[in-house]
């Protein structure tokens, strides 16, 4: 078995050295995908906001926010995340 230093595990970025900046990054950039995908959705007129709401709180934020319950808590990637929901919404 090959050794290396950084790797995806169950959508996570694992890394030898926990470092909490590349597993929020990947969280981020997985989320803006998820949200991207559903532009077609977002632009519809015939979904309610409450709908789309849903849809967002279902696909992109629980994308977002997957496996934050082990996250260590540092300020900036608070910050990040909350500019991303409120940009979202």
């Amino acid at each position: 078995m090959e050794h290396t230093e950084e790797f995806t595990y169950l959508a996570s970025v694992t890394v030898q050295i926990t470092v909490p900046k590349r597993t929020s990054k990947a969280r981020l950039n997985k989320a803006r995908c998820a949200l991207s995908r559903l532009k077609s959705i977002w632009k519809s007129k015939q979904c309610s906001l409450k709908t789309k709401v849903c849809i967002y709180d279902s696909n992109v934020k629980s994308v977002l926010l997957y496996g934050s319950e082990c996250w260590r808590i540092v300020k900036r990637d608070i910050t990040k995340v909350n500019a991303f929901h409120k940009g979202c919404l």
